[in-house]
């Protein structure tokens, strides 16, 4: 009896324990109804695809939010005046048509304040098409081809073929000019079509002509060739050889070299000072068809100025060319930047130097020029020093006068033809043709 007893306690005191058991392996075993619901929704999403929900478009406002804004406030802002009290012996009917005409008046008058604003926004917003009228057309080409630049480019040009040791040809000066002047053009407007799309992130050239539009590619790609083409063949035809292919390889250096090294490697700051150190080299081969020792000195004193020049005007521009996605020393390497400044505002003392060594001035020249050179060294030092925005802006602005001055002191104490006839250094040029021009 106590046996039976025992097992009837144990088995009811079991029983909960069986019944959880038996319910986990029913639910392990057994479909439950999660995964009818599974079932039913892969069923819904690969089969009946028609079901899925699909969104309203909203529709367009008349008025921006920002009108809308506008319209609010100032309908807080209007005082309404407040109507007289209808006498007795008026009707209601009179009344209420009274109050519904005078409703519909101002809703009239709201809606006239209100649409015009709404079109004249949409109008802005709108993509509006560039017409492009012959009076505006110089000046966009004017700046498509970058006018002061070439104004520079031209002026070294001069420069170069005024310090030649020959006698001066008025013709052969004004073609060397003009086919420099139209390479130069053909040069930089190759150089925006090119860039258009970095331009447009920088604030000092998004309003370049290509950017905004105002000029279609194509068209700067013809005046390109228009200019190209006629200015080679000037100073190929009407100069020298030696003066053509130098135009010519400037322009495929410029172009095709510096232009794509602007976003690849800060070499191209090098690259670009080769670009602009050619010019007076050509104006030295216009005058005299030869490649001498005072043509490398002027494409060197041009190729140092540019240094502090450039870097002085990139330092204050970091955060235009790092947006265009430039590489230039002044976001990449800042210290190398400022030293490289530095080095050839040094450079420009000791080539003056040079000048009466290799026979191309008096020495009157390099003690002349020693105060002009010393102050951009000074500026470059500072420059070096601080690498602030005002020692680089007092080095860029006394760049643009340093050059000039320079040439023109060298100008004023080259040596002239009759010094170098006596002593037989004129070049291509022989004792008759010596007494040729000492004649009237």
């Amino acid at each position: 009896g106590l046996f039976v007893w025992r097992l009837r306690n144990t088995g009811i005191r079991q029983i909960p324990y069986r019944f959880v058991h038996l319910y986990h392996v029913a639910n392990n075993r057994l479909i439950t109804f999660q995964y009818f619901n599974f079932l039913k929704r892969m069923y819904v999403t690969q089969c009946n695809k028609d079901l899925s929900q699909q969104a309203k478009p909203k529709s367009d406002s008349i008025v921006s939010p920002f009108h809308e804004l506008q319209q609010l406030d100032q309908e807080k802002k209007v005082v309404h005046k407040i109507s007289p009290v209808s006498p007795v012996h008026q009707s209601w009917s009179e009344t209420s048509s009274r109050n519904e005409l005078r409703e519909i008046k101002s809703a009239a008058e709201t809606e006239d304040s209100v649409i015009p604003v709404g079109a004249e926004s949409r109008e802005d917003r709108q993509w509006k098409e560039m017409k492009l009228r012959l009076d505006d057309l110089p000046g966009i080409l004017a700046r498509l081809s970058k006018i002061k630049l070439t104004a520079l480019v031209v002026s070294t040009t001069s420069a170069g073929f005024a310090m030649a040791p020959v006698p001066f040809e008025l013709t052969c000066f004004l073609l060397a000019s003009l086919g420099t002047g139209l390479a130069s053009c053909a040069a930089n407007s190759i150089n925006q079509f090119f860039e258009v799309p970095f331009d447009s992130n920088m604030n000092r050239t998004k309003n370049r002509p290509l950017v905004r539009g105002q000029i279609s590619p194509l068209l700067a790609v013809c005046f390109a060739l228009s200019c190209g083409i006629p200015g080679i063949a000037v100073l190929t035809l009407g100069v020298n050889p030696l003066t053509g292919a130098l135009g010519a390889f400037n322009i495929f250096l410029y172009t095709c070299c510096y232009t794509p090294l602007k976003r690849m490697s800060i070499a191209n700051t090098w690259v670009g000072a080769v670009v602009g150190a050619i010019p007076p080299i050509m104006g030295w081969t216009a005058a005299t068809g030869s490649l001498d020792a005072g043509a490398l000195l002027l494409g060197g004193i041009l190729y140092s100025w540019q240094f502090p020049h450039f870097n002085a005007l990139s330092w204050g521009l970091r955060e235009d060319y790092s947006r265009g996605g430039y590489c230039m020393m002044s976001v990449t390497h800042p210290g190398l930047c400022r030293r490289v400044a530095l080095r050839h505002c040094l450079a420009l003392m000791g080539l003056s130097m040079v000048a009466p060594v290799l026979d191309i001035t008096t020495w009157t020249f390099p003690i002349v020029s020693l105060p002009i050179n010393l102050y951009i060294s000074y500026l470059g030092f500072r420059f070096y020093r601080d690498a602030d925005r005002s020692s680089s802006r007092k080095l860029f602005f006394c760049s643009l006068w340093h050059l000039p001055m320079l040439l023109l002191v060298m100008f004023t104490c080259k040596k002239s033809v009759l010094e170098k006839e006596d002593q037989g250094d004129l070049p291509g040029g022989s004792n008759e043709t010596a007494m040729e021009i000492r004649l009237p």
